[in-house]
């Protein structure tokens, strides 16, 4: 193992008396000054001080190991093309691409005509990225008429984005809508006028409003503006066939959608169904019937329609199954797209308005697939992605009339890859209550299953998000060097189903980090490693897993890198002037109101249940600009860290001062932080 010991001291965040009661119980928190009292601005000399020092204090690590650092930056790098590029698709008149020139950090945008013509660049991230320490380009559509360019970009990290309107004859912005928007912007059907989101002082996408072309910006018509509940946020879209946009306001467990003409936004907008708690919908519109996804009388989900003249009168199409779960319904021309899960496995299907099901069959044992960029309502194919822990990302087109499913492009790893050489299975593993546990493995042939091996662990667990076993071409550098990587499909996600989400929130949120541990312990039991041999790594919520589990079984573990962490659960759900917490609490659950809740979030909560015991060596990172899990969490965590635990293993913090949630934003920027994350387990898990 590595050790610092030719390091200089860690820096030491001094403790200053802070204390707070709530249901009776005084918090002490010695490290709250580490919040800058002016967030969003953050100019507090103390608070910055200690920022620099544990940059400082990595950046000393990093210089030592910099060396394996670059390699595995080179190795990486190796595998992507420089100049990739996407699978053109039609959408009207054109067919539209992105594809990065060698060297690029970032994308650009191109079209040509289907009917022939030159390659035209509509945008080119590049270029807007220069001089820039951060750039992200959040949405990019085009107007019906093809002639105007809406984007929606972030120039600092704070997911708060610019949407700007270009002439694609000229290549000139147009003008600036408003610079607080998010999501995705929809044009209205004449191409005069654009529907959008924006978030208020708290950063909640609270509001939707409706421009037209060549107005002040300040005129832009409200269309809907959440008030009644302060967690609710607000997104935009437009159906399928085009004739809607709708306007959809929840959280993660309820939901209620609007929907006004795509001609007229400004005509009163149409409720589909009044919220109710719990239950969530989400709805596409097509050959004059609204297409309603909800979870009200199955878990699972079901698929019903609707009469937009009667939009409350839901008649099931598809019920509600135990087995397959229905995670989404898309309603072209022809065929209602279905996907779904079965044993934890996606499922595609096309469905004629008949009744005619057509699945779409996949042969790997273990894969991800989805539908994905069919922007026109009468595709004569449907695009599909593909990949598994061994395959590479795969685009299909798949055709109806013949049942062809036909490769567009294959992910291109121009160092070299022979999937032959690489094997991956799916086990499961049962935890302490009975549960059963799925867990995608992937290791080089010949990996010895004799408990001698190392392991890299990953898993996220919460808000319903599956992590499929997809292909990443940077594990490549592991398992070339011996190790095994695995996926654990706990509980919080929806891997098996809307319960296994359930199962893994709120009173049962514990249910999560046990499931983590359990599989940890089932892998040893496997003898696919041993104790301490074991690198795991989580970001945001699966940052407060890796927090959660180090406090619970720290000698399993070898290494932990824990990325953007929510650790101060505790202190953020209480502090509902936090942009995260009102729309929180249906996940975890409001400590402020209720005592049960206050009591079981500070039974878990990593940053309150830090202790005086031995822990792994730790990399923990963060953001200053970020607006979803503020950077005094995992800086209040480390600096907990340090002065309570009693090894002498080595706990770095690393906070990006110019980027957010998502770390830095370039494509060589983000892959140097995952060769750092490589670095820290190869020297630190022992041999």
């Amino acid at each position: 193992m590595d050790m610092p010991s030719d390091l200089p001291q860690p820096p030491s965040a001094e403790q200053r008396p802070y204390s707070y009661e709530r249901h009776g119980v005084t918090i002490e928190d010695p490290w709250h000054w580490l919040r800058d009292q002016k967030y969003p601005e953050v100019n507090d000399p103390d608070v910055l001080s200690y920022l620099h020092a544990e940059n400082d204090y990595f950046e000393g690590w990093k210089k030592q190991h910099q060396g394996l650092i670059d390699e595995l930056f080179e190795e990486m790098k190796g595998r992507i093309k420089e100049d990739d590029s996407s699978v053109p698709i039609r959408d009207g008149d054109f067919l539209y691409w992105w594809a990065f020139k060698p060297g690029a950090e970032y994308r650009s945008w191109y079209r040509k005509p289907v009917k022939g013509g030159e390659d035209q660049t509509i945008f080119d991230e590049p270029v807007e990225a220069e001089g820039r320490e951060y750039f992200r380009l959040g949405a990019l559509d085009v107007s019906p008429d093809g002639k105007l360019l809406a984007t929606l970009a972030d120039y600092d990290g704070s997911e708060r984005f610019e949407l700007r309107i270009r002439d694609l004859a000229t290549g000139k912005d147009l003008e600036t809508v408003t610079k607080v928007g998010i999501g995705q912007p929809v044009w209205t059907s004449d191409s005069a006028g654009i529907v959008f989101n924006e978030v208020n002082e708290h950063w909640r996408s609270y509001r939707a409003r409706y421009h037209r072309l060549g107005n002040a910006p300040e005129e832009a018509i409200t269309l809907y503006e959440e008030t009644e509940e302060l967690g609710f946020s607000v997104g935009v879209g437009k159906s399928t066939d085009k004739s809607l946009i709708i306007i959809a306001t929840g959280d993660n467990a309820t939901s209620e959608v609007r929907f006004v003409s795509a001609a007229d936004p400004a005509q009163p907008l149409t409720l589909i169904s009044r919220r109710k708690p719990l239950r969530e919908y989400h709805v596409d519109a097509a050959h004059g019937k609204l297409w309603i996804h909800t979870n009200d009388d199955h878990v699972n989900f079901r698929l019903a329609e609707a009469d937009p003249s009667a939009p409350e009168e839901w008649r099931t199409v598809i019920p509600g199954s135990d087995d397959a779960y229905l995670t989404g319904a898309s309603a072209y021309r022809d065929h209602l797209a279905i996907s779904s899960r079965v044993g934890g496995l996606d499922q595609l299907m096309l469905r004629s308005y008949d009744g005619e099901e057509t699945r779409i069959p996949f042969k790997e044992a273990s894969y991800s697939a989805a539908f994905h960029g069919n922007p026109e309502f009468a595709p004569d194919s449907y695009r599909l992605g593909y990949s598994s822990m061994v395959t590479p990302a795969t685009t299909y087109d798949y055709h109806p009339k013949s049942g062809e499913l036909e490769v567009r492009k294959v992910q291109e790893i121009p160092s070299g890859y022979d999937a032959s050489q690489y094997a991956t299975e799916r086990l499961t593993i049962e935890a302490r209550d009975g549960a059963r546990i799925p867990v995608s493995v992937v290791y080089r042939k010949g990996f010895g299953k004799d408990g001698g091996g190392k392991l890299f662990l990953y898993a996220y667990g919460a808000y319903g998000i599956a992590i499929p076993p997809a292909f990443n071409s940077n594990r490549k550098s592991l398992l070339d060097r011996g190790w095994a990587c695995a996926i654990a499909h706990i509980r919080g996600g929806d891997d098996l189903g809307y319960q296994w989400f359930l199962d893994g929130k709120l009173t049962k949120r514990t249910n999560t980090f046990n499931d983590f541990v359990d599989v940890a312990k089932g892998l040893i039991d496997a003898k696919l490693t041993s104790a301490g041999k074991i690198a795991i790594n989580g970001g945001s919520a699966g940052g407060e897993l890796m927090g959660a589990v180090v406090n619970a079984a720290p000698e399993l573990f070898g290494a932990m890198i824990a990325d953007v962490p929510f650790v101060d659960v505790l202190n953020t759900m209480l502090d509902d002037t936090l942009p995260l917490t009102p729309g929180e609490w249906p996940e975890w659950g409001n400590p402020i109101a209720d005592k049960a809740a206050f009591d079981y979030i500070r039974s878990y909560s990593p940053y309150d249940n830090v202790k005086a015991q031995d822990y792994p060596p730790m990399l923990i990172t963060g953001g200053l600009t970020d607006p979803r899990v503020t950077y005094w969490e995992p800086a209040k965590w480390a600096a907990k860290l340090r002065a309570t635990k009693t090894d002498g293993n080595p706990l770095f913090l690393k906070i990006n001062m110019g980027a957010g949630h998502g770390g830095k934003s370039g494509r060589w920027e983000k892959l140097h932080e995952v060769a750092e994350t490589y670095a820290f387990m190869l020297t630190q898990v022992p041999d």
